[in-house]
């Protein structure tokens, strides 16, 4: 690969892989596990306890959607790409290894919501508040994601010469970065699309965060986030480069963004006027059942 000289920008010379002794540990899934935990304590935990779930519940839930939601953001990466009958299909130990990196989040949003739904109706909670609080999850965790995408070099712009482009300068060879996709090279300044994503979801998380502060209805924290995430896709792919276009110029991100849109959004929005009464009221329900309910033996001193 050949090495470009940098004309601007925050070099990144940071080696994507941490070794402990013996032990590599990639940052990208470091990031995901702080990610994770940090998303939990912040975004999950205050709003179901503010509902009045239980700490045990929401754990249980959000461990399923973390293992599901994985999976679907993994498939969907893998079957956007050109090499995929090439080289995935041959080679099906890839298809899963996420630690290799390639994650496409609207995978994860599909296999989470519904992974959330299914699980909110298994254990008698909402569908609609399990979908607000996996959303929650997203805003406060995708951001610290992006970090792990930030030292990988995997969401990059086209080349710029902003003093903010980010140009790769940590090679495993000379002339070989030890990051960056096919058709990047190393020294060259790149508009970071990565933090562009993270600053939208940031935004994102405000917006959600105010709505959740004046007691909206269940519900309505999923399907704003739904069409902000889906707006900010459309926008800022036309910055990320490297992804190809499939049709009309678009990526497929793009075009997934306009089906949530145009389809996703009006279904889940349908879907919401119709149940969230029911739902309401069996919350309702439970709650005066379980607040009539004599102590048992064991709470008693």
């Amino acid at each position: 690969m050949t090495t470009h000289p940098a004309i601007a920008g925050i070099s990144i010379n940071i080696d994507p892989v941490l070794h402990l002794g013996p032990f590599q540990v990639h940052w990208y899934g470091i990031m995901y596990a702080v990610a994770f935990l940090v998303a939990f304590r912040y975004g999950v935990l205050p709003h179901v306890v503010r509902k009045g779930k239980s700490r045990a519940l929401a754990e249980k839930i959000t461990l399923w959607t973390i293992v599901f939601g994985l999976i679907g953001g993994r498939l969907y990466y893998v079957l956007q790409q050109p090499n995929l009958f090439s080289y995935y299909i041959p080679h099906p130990e890839h298809i899963l290894a996420i630690w290799e990196g390639g994650m496409a989040f609207f995978g994860a949003i599909i296999a989470g919501f519904i992974t959330l739904a299914i699980a909110g109706w298994r254990y008698g909670l909402s569908p609609w508040l399990a979908l607000d609080g996996g959303v929650l999850f997203a805003v406060v965790g995708q951001p610290i994601g992006r970090i792990g995408n930030i030292i990988n070099g995997d969401i990059l712009g086209g080349p710029s010469n902003l003093p903010w482009a980010t140009a790769y300068t940590f090679q495993t060879s000379p002339g070989h970065c030890a990051v960056l996709q096919p058709g990047f090279f190393c020294g060259v300044p790149y508009q970071p699309a990565a933090a562009y994503e993270a600053l939208a979801t940031i935004a994102i998380g405000v917006l959600l965060f105010q709505l959740r502060n004046r007691d909206v209805r269940d519900g309505v924290l999923a399907m704003v986030y739904v069409a902000c995430y889906s707006v900010s896709q459309l926008l800022l792919f036309q910055v990320r480069t490297s992804e190809p276009a499939v049709l009309l110029g678009l990526r497929q991100a793009q075009w997934t963004s306009i089906g949530m849109l145009v389809i996703g959004l009006p279904l889940l929005y349908l879907l919401w006027r119709r149940s969230i009464a029911f739902f309401e009221a069996r919350d309702a329900k439970l709650s005066a059942a379980a607040a009539v309910s004599p102590p048992s033996r064991a709470a008693v001193p």
